[in-house]
């Protein structure tokens, strides 16, 4: 099968064509990106030295076309594939709302074309996996919905917290992209820590939207919390929700671990995870913890923003889309220390 990156220059289509061309079936025929059009991929991004590619200004025909650009410009990119019946993986925002006045409320534009978000797939395999395979416009989730979904989805879908929710998430700098700004730079990020989009993040209603879907009785209220701490990459997201109901570690952790049976690419651990146990890999760590001096249930998750929060992601809805096993290309260990 011949797949195509648009934006294969930024972080996310970086490493997802760094995970596309050890695909064993798949074959990368195009990548674009933005203002480096008639380089050399391996020359622009030495880290691919080996990949004899040039980088195009625009695409051309594939079996299968992922997206990379920023809001707007990606649904705008990916238009003409839909309309050819080709199928398309999203890595921006532009089709995981459902609703076109939340998408206009969120990112401060018109969505380009309305009436295909209720046909888009919210790309988290581990909630849509048959819906995934049978799809032809999936939006891969944002980093920090995917940390923050597969970490309280058992929970909310059992009823087994109470609506108020609230999550405190910690990320690397490169999940800010790969754009110079003021916050970004090393000496404004390092030895510090800092809380941001205190009036609301922009991944805020993705993940209301899916707790609604996995429990329609529940009417959640996400107090959403991000910060930006002095790492490449990784995504440390704690989780707290008042419990519904008296339960103990134990049934906790087997509710868990028969939620993700079979889940290859979530791991349920008995200890607390750090980022860097998931880096560079596909996988997400998740901990249930009952508290019982508070009455709360408190889930801790971690993952690499750039692979199992960005192309690695992608990567498995792709191989559901393709009929491939799940864990195709995908099968590699987090690097560590």
């Amino acid at each position: 099968m011949r797949v195509g990156i648009i934006n294969a220059t930024g972080y996310i289509g970086m490493d997802l064509a760094r995970l596309l061309l050890r695909h064993p079936d798949v074959e990368v025929a195009w990548v674009t990106g933005r203002g480096a059009a008639g380089q050399r991929l391996g020359d622009y991004l030495p880290h691919l030295d080996t990949v004899d590619m040039a980088i195009l200004a625009e695409p051309e025909d594939a079996d299968i076309v992922f997206s990379a650009l920023p809001h707007k410009s990606s649904a705008e990119a990916l238009l003409p594939f839909v309309e050819q019946g080709i199928k398309v993986i999203d890595l921006s925002a532009d089709f995981r709302l459902k609703d076109a006045s939340e998408y206009r409320r969120w990112y401060e534009v018109e969505h380009p074309s309305p009436s295909l978000l209720t046909r888009a797939i919210y790309g988290l395999p581990e909630l849509h996996r048959a819906e995934i395979a049978a799809a032809s416009i999936v939006a891969s989730p944002g980093c920090y919905p995917t940390a923050t979904l597969l970490a309280l989805a058992p929970a909310v879908k059992e009823g087994l917290v109470e609506p108020d929710i609230i999550v405190d998430a910690k990320s690397g700098v490169s999940g800010a992209g790969r754009g110079l700004t003021l916050n970004t730079h090393y000496s404004e990020v390092n030895e510090s820590v800092t809380a941001y989009a205190l009036d609301g993040h922009r991944h805020h209603p993705e993940m209301l939207q899916e707790f609604r879907t996995l429990n329609p009785a529940l009417s959640p209220s996400l107090t959403f919390l991000p910060h930006l701490i002095p790492m490449t990459r990784g995504i440390l997201a704690t989780c707290y929700a008042r419990l519904s109901k008296r339960v103990n570690q134990a049934q906790v952790e087997e509710l868990y671990r028969e939620f993700y049976r079979g889940a290859y690419f979530v791991r349920v651990t008995s200890f607390s995870p750090q980022t860097k146990q998931a880096l560079g890999g596909n996988h997400c760590l998740v901990r249930p913890v009952v508290d019982e001096a508070s009455g709360r249930l408190v889930v801790l998750s971690a993952l690499d923003n750039l692979v199992k929060g960005g192309g690695g992601q992608a990567v498995q809805s792709m191989n559901l889309m393709l009929g491939l096993p799940e864990i195709t290309g995908l099968d590699t260990l987090a690097i560590f220390p």
